[in-house]
């Protein structure tokens, strides 16, 4: 047999495995995989449902080796961050997370995410979509800074769940109770460390923990050994959907979607049409899209993301709304729509025009039954406030479990 038949044709197309696969692949029942960021990653492993109640009752783990994960380092680190993000990074504290936007220059919204303050001249951007030639472009001009991509030299996993803190506990990492939410905690750890920040994506109790990549399958084994009694799971994307629906937040691709890859024109989104105006310093010195903000704050956006409860239990997914039951306008879109077991009720978030902010708001909402399609109008309600989050998740120390 020739070494050419001997070597894998496809290798250089198949995904990435994370660090933590040799466990994740024993663990995913369903054998339910997809690929996000080159890597191979489960939609759920078991069954979705009973791993969004583990977020929501116990604890659970997500892989989240696929963030982008970028080091800005150097005396102009801050600076260069501080021009790249919408949020004045220059208030944020040692050791403190902050989650921000960054913008292009008409101030839509390239993507999110959260930036790691780990010394006065060393920052970490992490981030759901490769951002690395946009951090580069934003560097330029600024003659000390350097960027690293290090994405695939960290493992990193989110542990949510009311029993988190508890499992953490056990685990040895004293002190993780006085964590606030978006602190960072360092713990020496098998000669190198452990970085732990109180964050998450669920509206739970929740942390992420991070390491070196060797020392990935340790960390996994040690956080399941004292998650035995917990009742610890490992939950996929399914069970994430649902847990940051409920809890308010958005998602690229689902919510919004990235400026530097639409098509259309204004079919990305800014800020404040995504109600992330709190995330928006306009005092701060000058930062990409600055200019085209100040105006948007003042004129008003055109669309307006909101928080929707509908009546009934058909879940709204990829409904159109209108401004009245007999669909005399239409106003809107729905981006994501669930019934919620949390809050026992049919929740959604749709993009509106604003200018229908004040009138009513109804779902067209079709479901298939038997192969027949069936149509129903149902009104919907604004709601203000998450749909559900715990008081825990906010709490220092948490209550335990």
């Amino acid at each position: 047999m020739s070494d050419l038949s001997q070597t894998d044709p496809f290798s250089g197309e198949r995904p990435k495995l994370s660090p933590f696969h040799p466990r994740l692949e024993v663990l995913n029942v369903r054998d339910t995989w997809s690929v996000w960021n080159g890597y191979k990653f489960a939609d759920c492993y078991y069954d979705a449902e009973y791993e969004y109640f583990c977020i929501r009752n116990t604890c659970g783990t997500y892989d989240i080796c696929p963030m982008q994960k970028y080091e800005i380092s150097g005396p102009d680190a801050e600076a260069m961050v501080n021009r790249m993000v919408t949020r004045d990074v220059r208030k944020l504290g040692r050791n403190r997370v902050a989650y921000t936007v960054w913008c292009t220059d008409e101030g839509r919204i390239i993507d999110d995410g959260t930036v790691f303050k780990l010394a006065s001249d060393r920052f970490m951007v992490v981030c759901g979509s490769s951002c690395v030639a946009w951090l580069r472009k934003a560097s330029y001009g600024f003659s000390n800074v350097t960027v690293k991509d290090v994405s695939d030299e960290l493992a990193a996993l989110s542990l949510q769940g009311p029993t988190s803190c508890a499992v953490l506990k056990k685990m040895g990492l004293q002190g993780i109770e006085n964590a606030k939410p978006f602190n960072i905690q360092h713990f020496p750890y098998h000669g190198d460390t452990l970085m732990v920040s109180r964050t998450g994506f669920t509206g739970e109790l929740g942390y992420e923990l991070w390491v070196k990549r060797d020392l990935a399958l340790t960390m996994w084994d040690d956080v399941y050994a004292a998650g035995e009694d917990y009742g610890i799971q490992p939950y996929g994307e399914t069970a994430t959907d649902m847990a940051r629906l409920e809890a308010g937040f958005i998602m690229p691709y689902v919510d919004f979607t990235e400026a530097l890859k639409t098509v259309h024109f204004e079919h990305d989104q800014t800020p404040y049409e995504l109600n992330l105006g709190w995330l928006v310093d306009l005092d701060k010195p000058h930062f990409s899209g600055k200019q085209a903000l100040m105006e948007e704050k003042k004129n008003g956006p055109k669309w307006r993301l909101l928080r929707l409860e509908i009546d009934g239990n058909w879940p709204a997914y990829e409904s159109n709304v209108y401004d009245s039951e007999s669909c005399n306008q239409d106003i809107g879109y729905v981006t994501s729509a669930m019934w919620s077991p949390a809050v026992k009720s049919n929740i959604a978030l749709a993009m509106v025009r604003s200018e229908f902010l004040d009138g009513e708001i109804w779902a067209e909402i079709y479901k298939s039954k038997d192969l027949r399609p069936y149509r129903r109008m149902s009104k919907c309600t604004i709601r203000k406030k998450p749909f559900w989050t715990a008081a825990r998740a906010r709490s220092t120390p948490p209550a335990d479990f």
